[in-house]
């Protein structure tokens, strides 16, 4: 079997073509990957008219002749991310691939000259390499530490092929085949099994670049490992990689089709997260677009029902007002759709998604275009005045290959320049790069990230940081509950921090409703991170009378058959401002805990609640910030830094408060999160500096519904109801609280009172 059942008329397509395909060969020519004769002509003709285009060429000519000047360096391979072969390297495929575009587009022979002769370099330098002597991947490469990096190279170096294939002599091109290509796709293939057999970004990456070579030298039996992996694979099922995923699930099909298939939901979210999603993106549309441009008879873009587009915007999507990627599981901040990935991406999706005028605004800003047809076509669009604004609203994102794994939602609420976005994440574990957070959340206003989650523990190809890999940190802290704000219950993650029992589970929606842009609403339930633990959290952005911006309202419901500790920690970005609590800064630093990342956390303050409300404000990118929570004398207070247990200063010193409630069976968090006021270092005035807010009430609460309500100074009672059991749209309540009776039709009720 090629494919999944589910897809039986692509398998049957993909069968027949193959086999028409590669009986005929390939009609076109050369070059037929991302570049097509007929389509160079069509881009000649456009030379000089088109602006973005133009600017994008020159960019890239000032790279490339830089290089070609400094000449061809191919050193012997020894150092890990970061370190001077592999940078080198890197940079190799990059310029390679860079001047065999040049070379058709502008028809200079230097360009050609230059792949030929590193790619003849290349093939002489191959045959004498080991694996790399770097020994950290579970999947060693030969010109990298990793197999993922020669990978890369070989997708670059692939389409460089394809450009110069007619100019370089048969003679040359045998070598080069022999010696270099076809050892290198066997290496990275049936060579690395633990590495190309299964479904991840990893494999992703070797499946195309095997497949790419494949269609520039026609073979048929590299085209068919790539599409639907090795044949025979002895790899014991759940192996582990160094990350502690599983390469191979039992039964588990695998090549580029499964890794379309299998990690992407219906509505295009990817489960190991934005960051890689945004990696993986690269091969994923770049093989389709070959693909496309090889043999449109297989229609690749509707594989799924169309899921390499529909991906394209959920990665857009999962971006802050500046185009930041949000750093779910495994993510470095800052990571954003200006980088290179996303500017194929976008002008893909654009040629091949129907031509959307809201792309050309992304294509504007990242201010350049991919040198070939979808890259004029987004070029033209702007030149011709076609671009409409991309405007991003709340969206929940399904997770899991039939989107019945949990999901990730986001809730934008903007008025006027000022947008909060609330990012929710109620999804699976997210492969080998997830976190253990179900039910965790972060929160922006603008491009600030007011309350975070942490992302990596890694400084990416920053040699001096472990060699640019992956830190310890990353296991012992980032991955762990405590690095993110939501419960945990006895100081103990998730799952008991157990990969393998996470991957199991995942949380469920219950509720997301954002038909009433002034009350959006995002409910889930998580009842497996903890056994005999139920966990139900409500989010609302909530735009109400009384206040600057809107409120957000987080009700964090936690029902279990013995009593517990539970820790909610919140971890803030900015400067403290003030607190209506007591604390006392012990004489001594100690860390919170011994495990479960508990072990990075000192102790900073330690105090009581002391009314039924406390509240914690501080400062952040001129805008202070206030939370207020429901609380009881017996909550404790901890002022918490990390950085405890980290003698290489590998973590960030963020701060934190977490709110702790010992020796609790049944119990309810309730926190309202204000946005106010702002301070100018300029005018040195602070304004609307206080919290408006004066009560936050857990006002009625029993098996089938919770209600709160916020009041402020104006004497403004908002209330927020919320049926617990019945989430349908249809269902009819009565509910009397403080002598009062509502009555209202669907899941939630919210109202204001003067």
């Amino acid at each position: 079997m090629m494919i999944f059942k589910k897809n039986n008329w692509f398998k049957v397509a993909v069968l027949g073509l193959l086999l028409i395909v590669f009986q005929n060969a390939i009609a076109q020519g050369h070059p037929r990957l991302v570049l097509t004769p007929k389509g160079v002509k069509e881009i000649k003709v456009q030379l000089g008219k088109v602006p973005l285009f133009d600017a994008s060429i020159a960019e890239v000519k000032k790279d490339v002749d830089v290089e070609i000047e400094l000449g061809i360096v191919v050193p012997i391979p020894k150092d890990f991310s970061g370190g001077y072969t592999h940078e080198r390297h890197k940079k190799n495929w990059l310029i390679m691939q860079k001047a065999g575009v040049l070379y058709q587009i502008l028809g200079d022979k230097k360009y050609a000259i230059y792949v030929k002769d590193m790619l003849m370099a290349y093939a002489k330098l191959y045959p004498t390499l080991p694996l790399h002597p770097q020994e950290r991947s579970y999947a060693r490469g030969k010109l990298f530490w990793q197999a993922l990096n020669d990978a890369n190279w070989l997708v670059y170096a692939s389409q460089a092929y394809d450009c110069v294939y007619n100019f370089i002599g048969a003679k040359d091109r045998a070598i080069i085949e022999k010696d270099l290509f076809k050892p290198y796709a066997d290496f990275i293939s049936i060579g690395s099994p633990q590495y190309f057999n299964r479904v991840h970004n990893h494999s992703t990456w070797g499946n195309v670049a095997v497949g790419m070579i494949a269609l520039v030298m026609d073979d048929a039996e590299l085209l068919d490992r790539a599409m639907n992996g090795l044949k025979e694979d002895n790899l014991p099922p759940g192996m582990r990689d160094s990350d502690g995923g599983l390469i191979k699930k039992e039964g588990q099909k695998t090549g580029f089709l499964a890794n379309v298939e299998e990690p992407f939901s219906p509505d295009g979210y990817y489960n190991e997260g934005p960051y890689y999603q945004r990696y993986a993106m690269y091969p994923f549309m770049v093989f389709a677009e070959a693909l496309q441009n090889t043999k449109p008879e297989l229609k690749i873009f509707d594989f799924k029902k169309g899921i390499l587009i529909k991906s394209a915007y959920a990665l857009l999507n999962l971006t802050n007002s500046e185009g930041e990627f949000f750093p779910l599981n495994d993510g470095q901040k800052g990571m954003s759709y200006y980088s290179r990935e996303l500017v194929s991406v976008v002008d893909i999706a654009y040629l091949y998604g129907g031509k959307d005028a809201s792309l050309l605004s992304i294509a504007e800003k990242q201010g350049r275009v991919q040198l070939d047809n979808s890259g004029m076509a987004v070029a033209l669009g702007v030149k011709n005045k076609l671009t409409k604004p991309f405007i991003k609203k709340s969206i929940d994102l399904s997770d899991g290959s039939d989107g019945e794994q949990g999901g990730v939602a986001i809730l934008r609420n903007k008025i006027s320049d000022n947008e909060l976005t609330l990012v929710m994440k109620y999804a699976a574990q997210g492969s080998s790069h997830g976190h253990f957070d179900k039910l965790s959340f972060s929160y922006y206003q603008n491009s600030d990230e007011v309350l975070q989650d942490y992302g990596l523990a890694r400084f990416v190809n920053i040699e001096q940081k472990g060699g640019g890999n992956y830190l310890k940190e990353n296991s012992t802290w980032a991955k762990q509950t405590i690095a993110h704000n939501t419960i945990i219950q006895n100081e103990t993650s998730h799952f008991n921090g157990d990969f393998v029992i996470g991957d199991k589970f995942s949380s469920k929606k219950y509720l997301y409703d954002v038909s009433n842009p002034k009350v959006q609403i995002i409910s889930a339930t998580e009842d497996n991170a903890y056994p005999g633990t139920k966990m139900h959290r409500t989010m609302v952005l909530l735009e109400t009378e009384g206040y600057e911006k809107p409120l957000l309202l987080d009700i964090f419901q936690v029902d279990a058959k013995i009593a517990n500790q539970y820790d909610l920690p919140f971890y803030y970005l900015g400067q403290m401002m003030s607190a209506n609590f007591k604390y006392e800064m012990p004489k001594t630093l100690e860390p919170l805990g011994k495990s479960f990342g508990y072990q990075h956390l000192w102790k900073e303050g330690i105090g009581k609640a002391t009314d039924e409300n406390t509240k914690f404000s501080w400062l952040y990118g001129g805008s202070f910030y206030t939370m207020t929570w429901a609380t009881s004398p017996d909550d404790e207070l901890l002022l918490v830094r990390l950085g405890a247990n980290d003698p290489n200063f590998n973590l960030r010193r963020d701060a934190g408060i977490i709110i702790r409630r010992k020796n609790t069976q049944k119990t309810t968090f309730v926190n309202v999160i204000e946005a106010h006021g702002s301070y100018s270092p300029v005018t040195e005035n602070a304004i609307n500096a206080f919290s408006s807010i004066t009560n936050v009430e857990l006002v009625y609460e029993d098996e089938n519904y919770v209600g709160v309500s916020i009041k402020n100074k104006n004497e403004t009672v908002s209330l927020f109801i919320l049926a617990t059991t019945n989430s349908s749209a249809t269902q009819k309540h009565k509910l009397e609280i403080k002598e009062k009776t509502y009555t209202w039709v669907g899941a939630h009720y919210s109202s204001t009172i003067k």
